[in-house]
């Protein structure tokens, strides 16, 4: 397939994201940005974030119990 160049100004933080992130994939920045493109476009990431958002509805009790469990035991060794 042949390839285009695109250009596109971000803030150098985010740039940096993109660097580190596409590193740890082992892609090439362009790749990782066409991934992103076409998992958005797919509905891909649309799917994935109404999963996760299901998984943390069905288990926010959990969730909850960790946490004030981690508070308790933060008190207790304030005591």
């Amino acid at each position: 397939m042949a390839k285009t160049q695109l250009g596109a100004r971000v803030d150098e933080d985010v740039a940096e994201l993109a660097r580190r992130r596409a590193a740890d994939l082992g892609l090439s920045i362009g790749d990782y940005l066409a991934r992103l493109v076409q998992d958005d476009t797919s509905g891909l990431r649309a799917r994935a974030v109404d999963a996760a958002a299901r998984f943390l509805a069905d288990h926010q009790s959990v969730f909850d119990e960790a946490e004030e469990a981690q508070q308790a035991s933060d008190g207790a060794r304030a005591a």
